[in-house]
């Protein structure tokens, strides 16, 4: 068969944020996503972590429907989300020789006033998948795969929840960003204690504050939020388990662009500041990367990859980014980008100037992190000690977070200390 991509900027999640043009697991070793021959739709999986990355097609008695979600498990199979006369039918696919096997998980059947069911992220360790009814007025979390009897409803969320992130790598914290009240703000559902809510990011209390991606070995978020500009969403970072306020660096701020994040550096985890961002940049004219680091000032804007599957890679420990490709000349590729100081790159020609003319973007001023790592002074005047650093909580300790209050021997994952304190003029670079 020859494979060919979904248009991904065509579609968007429901949080407005562009849909990857695959999913990978947690740790790298598979992705899955919804291939086309002809007028047919199939899943597909791709092997990442061998010599060479390869792809197995995964078609089924009939043809999948252009919506059906597909998402790649830690074992190599592949978990489908189907939806027939309105109920959601989940099914694992996996290679048998010449064929694909099934394995039908359940079912999950919603209330009609119900506005969505969708497949939350790759869990850390890829043995479980959950998934999010949306109602009216509140969220159901379900688990639809490694549960004991099929698809298991775990709580019931008041408000409206979108997003969703792994904040941990156990697959214990998970932070969803909740409508209510007509503002969106970000909460961590803790799935070892019944679905508990608690708040996770609120700047302002007129804001719209979302979590887009965090790196559990590092605490670093990345969110988006109004408050330093009302009515104009800004990216901006901050640091698991730290009592500094979030920040809104002015390079992330491009005009007329989407700007959407999708992987973090993982390993770094002193040095939260010297994480590798990748970006998937849409613009007018068409999609490419950047590279940003929350120490430097600047985005390092990079061609596109041929037939890339946009907004989808993964970053190694070491600073190489992967992103998975696919041409009528090679249906299954991943190009490895090396971006150094000077912004070279592994590939041929990636590196260069961003199409349609776009450079790299600088910014400096106050509340974006000096070079320079740990103990450096920050613009703003505040000391970035190991005082700020993640598993340090040096004020803001939610209540019941100790071990000992907890009844338990082991302290939970970090989270932010609450944000809404801190004053917002001094969190965005001018």
């Amino acid at each position: 068969m020859t494979a060919c991509a979904i248009e991904p900027s065509a579609e968007s999640g429901n949080d407005g944020a562009p849909r990857p043009g695959c999913g990978i697991t947690a740790e790298g070793a598979y992705a899955a996503r919804l291939a086309r021959h002809g007028d047919s739709w199939y899943p597909e999986r791709w092997t990442l972590d061998g010599p060479e990355p390869y792809a197995v097609p995964l078609p089924g008695n009939q043809p999948e429907e252009p919506g059906t979600e597909v998402q790649p498990m830690a074992d190599g199979r592949v978990l489908v989300h189907r939806v027939a006369a309105g109920r959601h039918l989940f099914s694992l696919l996996y290679p048998t020789g010449p064929g694909t096997g099934e394995l039908p998980l359940g079912a999950v059947e919603c209330p009609p006033d119900t506005t969505g069911v969708r497949l939350l992220p790759p869990v850390p360790g890829g043995e479980r998948a959950y998934a999010l009814a949306v109602g009216p007025r509140a969220t159901v979390l379900w688990q639809v795969a490694g549960a004991a009897f099929g698809p298991e409803r775990l709580a019931e969320i008041p408000g409206r929840c979108s997003g969703g992130v792994w904040l941990d790598g156990a697959g214990r914290m998970l932070a969803l960003d909740r409508e209510t009240g007509g503002r969106v703000k970000a909460v961590a559902v803790d799935l070892e204690r019944d679905g508990e809510v608690s708040p996770l990011l609120q700047i302002a209390p007129d804001s719209d504050d979302r979590i887009l991606l965090a790196d559990p070995d590092s605490g670093l978020v990345l969110v988006r939020s109004d408050a330093p500009s009302p009515g104009r969403e800004r990216l901006g970072w901050g640091v698991l388990g730290s009592a500094l306020p979030v920040r809104f660096p002015e390079c992330l701020h491009l005009p007329d662009c989407v700007v959407t994040p999708f992987a973090i550096q993982p390993g770094q985890a002193l040095t939260p500041e010297r994480c590798a961002v990748a970006l998937r940049v849409d613009g007018p004219f068409g999609s490419w990367v950047g590279v940003w680091r929350p120490a430097e000032r600047r985005v390092r804007h990079l061609p596109a990859p041929e037939g890339w599957l946009a907004g989808a890679g993964l970053w190694t420990p070491d600073g190489e980014l992967r992103l998975p490709c696919s041409t009528p000349q090679l249906p299954c590729g991943v190009a490895r980008l090396a971006p150094g100081g000077g912004g070279e790159a592994a590939s041929g020609g990636v590196g260069e100037a961003a199409p349609g003319g776009v450079g790299e973007a600088a910014a400096g001023g106050v509340g974006e992190a000096a070079a320079g790592g740990s103990g450096e002074r920050l613009d703003d005047g505040t000391q970035d000690g190991p005082g700020d650093r993640r598993g340090d909580r040096p004020e803001g300790r939610p209540e019941g977070d100790k071990p000992e209050e907890r009844g338990e021997g082991t302290p939970p994952p970090p989270r932010p200390v609450p944000l809404q304190q801190a004053p917002l003029g001094r969190r965005v670079t001018k």
